[in-house]
């Protein structure tokens, strides 16, 4: 499977990785750049106020401490009136003009091919971003030849890559319900929530807003350690909520989409 994406990558030869600090984009530019000449690939990464500062941060770590070429494009989504509104396509139309972005930039860099890390457990789920991608002629090496999430993490341990089993995290506007207006204070809000459930040493978090209510998306095994925590608990609050809940249904994906 391995030697399948180096064939692939050598087949296409030079290319711009849309890069978003997951493990799965993180993967693919490791790899590519094993297997390509080093000015041959580019990583193009995009700092919007949608990402986690944490993971903005961890993601220009990894480019830096592996000395790969890339870029910045900085990005304001809420001029995005999709975005802004959190409409039902939010996802299509912020990904249909983050990537137009991204292959401008790779063009006009000499990067014919721009590549994302959509793999093949992707195709089961509702992301409304992958039309968008589909329809750019966005490349998703890692979809085409079969790679799953777990087959992704197991490759980037074997080749060292120190957060291969880091949780997986989205776009802050999936913590609203759709049509809730989105602003910068709103997401800020939700990102500092979440940072404040993590310092607890719970790893993957979903802080849901609804309205005045700050719902606590968790896995059980976690649930212990919110409960005994009020300090936290009042953290959260004191962030501007009236109520503060715990989902008893544990964490998932794609609340809103259900």
């Amino acid at each position: 499977m391995l030697q399948k994406l180096k064939e692939r990558l050598k087949e296409l030869n030079k290319v711009a990785v849309a890069y978003s600090g997951g493990i799965d984009s993180s993967f693919l530019l490791y790899i590519a750049n094993q297997t390509l000449p080093k000015e041959n690939v580019l990583a193009i990464i995009v700092n919007g106020q949608m990402v986690a500062r944490q993971d903005y941060k961890e993601a220009i770590e990894f480019l830096k401490e592996n000395e790969f070429n890339y870029i910045e494009i900085p990005y304001d989504a809420l001029e995005l009136k999709e975005f802004r509104n959190n409409d039902k396509n939010r996802c299509y139309y912020c990904k249909k003009s983050i990537m137009t972005k991204i292959k401008e930039v790779a063009k006009s860099n000499g990067f014919e091919n721009v590549l994302d890390g959509n793999n093949f457990d992707d195709i089961k789920v509702f992301r409304p971003g992958n039309k968008a991608a589909k329809e750019l002629q966005i490349i998703s090496p890692l979809e085409e030849i079969g790679f799953t999430k777990q087959d992704i993490r197991k490759y980037s341990k074997e080749c060292g890559i120190k957060f291969w089993n880091k949780p997986s995290n989205s776009c802050l506007a999936t913590r609203f319900p759709y049509d809730t207006i989105l602003t910068n204070e709103s997401l800020n809000k939700v990102e500092e929530a979440e940072k404040i459930i993590k310092n607890l040493n719970i790893p993957k978090v979903r802080v849901r807003i609804y309205n005045d209510t700050a719902r606590i998306d968790i896995d059980r095994q976690y649930f212990e350690v919110i409960l005994n925590n009020e300090t936290a608990i009042e953290k959260v609050k004191n962030l501007g909520f009236k109520f503060v809940t715990l989902n008893l249904f544990g964490l998932k994906s794609g609340n809103f989409d259900e």
